[in-house]
């Protein structure tokens, strides 16, 4: 085979690839925020930065609440705070091996990798090694941080500065690339899924059960898993290591009064969603920190649901009462 052919094929790939992106994030994406902020006067939706700030919440609200309804489920909650330490001694690998050894890594491959592996050990450790799971992940949690913390200080705090971002979140950090990688990572995560929902409910529910249907229960875990990794990692960005998790578990918390597994699916990412455009919006306004805003967003969201709740359950209750309906009838 003619060699500049098999070149070219790998190419033209990726120009259409580029060309693809191309059109969501700036024909479709970007053009109908500029739209809208010519037509209600929002300068800031005209922003480049600020469209892809949102897009990026948009799809984080997405992909947390998809992978985190079946985490809370299954009393998992805490994997995704282990996962994100874990991300963060990947982040701190890839500016090591940047500052120490010249190389040219990106951080959030890196910072992929090793947390894809920390969620397999996780899941090896409560299958193989009989470890319980909130020691499995006390064990990973606390190595991984301590994996980062030394390579920070190996090089004499030189990537310190660096990691900061990665580690409070920022909206100035979200590149394009960025943005378009957390877009495909959105269509990926969701598709997997989609094709796995059946299954993933089964051993979420009932394990036991899906065992004895036949069903392979570790893949399912370790897919599930390693889903919780890539999310992580795609959060990261505007959320920050610190405060990842939370859209994992604070939107499917939110939407837990609701009946039925697929609707509180749905309300958990509605509420995600609410708390990430809510949080970028007010981050921009008052120039705070956004992954601590959303975070504050979706904890006071969640909050109003449950006294929400309780105050229709008291109002119910005081309403059956006996002496409230003598009340209603003759004196």
């Amino acid at each position: 085979m003619d060699p500049s052919l098999a070149l070219s094929r790998p190419l033209a790939l990726a120009g259409a690839v580029d060309r693809v992106l191309e059109v969501l994030l700036d024909d479709l994406w970007g053009a109908g925020l500029d739209l809208v902020a010519e037509t209600t006067g929002v300068e800031m939706l005209g922003f480049p930065f600020m469209q892809r700030a949102y897009l990026v919440a948009v799809c984080i609200a997405l992909i947390g609440p998809l992978v985190g309804s079946f985490l809370v489920h299954r009393e998992m909650a805490m994997i995704g705070d282990t996962l994100a330490h874990s991300a963060f001694a990947g982040v701190a690998a890839g500016l090591f091996a940047n500052a120490v050894l010249s190389l040219t890594v990106p951080p959030l491959l890196t910072a992929l990798a090793v947390a894809a592996v920390a969620a397999l050990l996780v899941q090896a450790l409560v299958d193989y090694a009989g470890a319980y799971r909130d020691t499995s992940l006390a064990i990973v949690l606390t190595g991984s941080f301590a994996v980062g913390s030394v390579l920070i200080t190996a090089t004499d705090g030189g990537i310190a500065v660096g990691i900061n971002a990665y580690l409070f979140g920022s909206l100035a950090t979200v590149s394009r690339t960025n943005a378009a990688v957390l877009l495909v990572t959105s269509v990926v995560v969701g598709a997997v899924v989609a094709a796995a929902y059946r299954p993933l409910v089964y051993v979420t529910f009932d394990e036991v059960g899906a065992r004895a249907a036949g069903l392979d229960v570790a893949r399912y875990n370790r897919l599930l898993a390693v889903l919780t990794a890539v999310v992580v990692v795609g959060a990261m960005q505007i959320m920050g290591v610190i405060l990842v998790a939370a859209m994992l578990v604070i939107p499917v918390a939110t939407a837990t009064p609701v009946n039925g597994f697929k609707r509180s699916f749905l309300a958990a990412i509605g509420a995600g969603g609410f708390a990430t455009v809510t949080g970028v919006t007010l981050s921009y306004r008052y120039d705070v920190a956004a992954g601590g805003t959303i975070v504050l967003v979706a904890i006071a969201g969640y909050l109003a649901v449950v006294l929400g709740g309780r105050a229709r359950r008291r109002f119910l209750l005081y309403r059956s009462t006996p002496a409230n309906d003598a009340g209603d009838g003759p004196a």
